[in-house]
């Protein structure tokens, strides 16, 4: 499969292009406890669970599957973001070692970037700011910027529209879920890569069909320049 002429690398956050600690889950045992999930037990050990396979979704969605209830999903969709705001500065956030340094190199081929998250835009804005990568990309997207979260492909195509990309078949995108790895599928990258350094293992990554797996965002951004002509 040739990587000649990718024009637009859409790039998830955490996981793939942050390391944030285990902030997520930090984060969600929190909202739960306030939704009244119980803190031990089946319940809880099922709804952890449940947040690790679905790694990469828009908070919300996954909220929603847990509780069943728009309105229980919704306050505890606040909390956890409350709760992720209020824990941030007591984790390290930082990159994935290389991958400010592969955004750099791939925008300076020419190649367009836009980030990716799960996350409200409030709480991508506090992962920005933490990193100061406010100005490293061309595009920062969360779900409610282009109307579905993952696994859906509406970030992909929204950026591809912002950016005034001409097809999807000039896309790489890269993540480190299964949720990642349906959506770029779902809106007909060229390039779907998994990258070993979050959530989900390379027989996860392959299984949903990644076209690539990879080590980290570093090596991605070397298999795209490569391919450039």
């Amino acid at each position: 499969m040739s990587e000649n002429n990718i024009a637009l690398a859409v790039l998830d956050m955490a996981g793939t292009t942050v390391a944030d600690g285990g902030l997520v889950l930090r984060a969600f045992d929190i909202a739960a406890t306030s939704a009244g999930i119980e803190t031990e037990g089946p319940q809880r050990a099922s709804a952890r669970q449940y947040v690790l396979d679905t790694m990469g979704q828009s908070k919300i969605a996954v909220f929603r599957a847990l509780l069943g209830d728009e309105g229980r999903a919704q306050a505890a969709n606040l909390a956890f973001e409350a709760a992720y705001d209020a824990v941030i500065d007591e984790v390290e956030i930082s990159p994935i070692p290389g991958a400010a340094e592969a955004i750099t190199a791939l925008r300076t081929a020419g190649v367009k970037v836009a980030l990716t998250t799960g996350f409200s835009r409030g709480t991508q804005d506090r992962l920005l700011n933490a990193l100061g990568w406010n100005e490293i990309a061309d595009l920062t997207l969360a779900p409610s910027d282009a109307g579905r979260g993952r696994p859906y492909p509406d970030m992909v195509l929204t950026a591809l529209l912002r950016l005034d990309v001409d097809a999807v078949d000039q896309i790489a995108v890269l993540g480190d879920t299964t949720s990642d790895i349906a959506s770029g599928l779902a809106a007909g990258a060229r390039i779907v890569a998994g990258a070993l350094t979050g959530a989900h293992d390379a027989a996860q990554l392959r299984a949903a069909g990644a076209t690539h797996v990879v080590a980290s965002v570093a090596e991605f951004a070397e298999l795209i320049l490569a391919g450039r002509t």
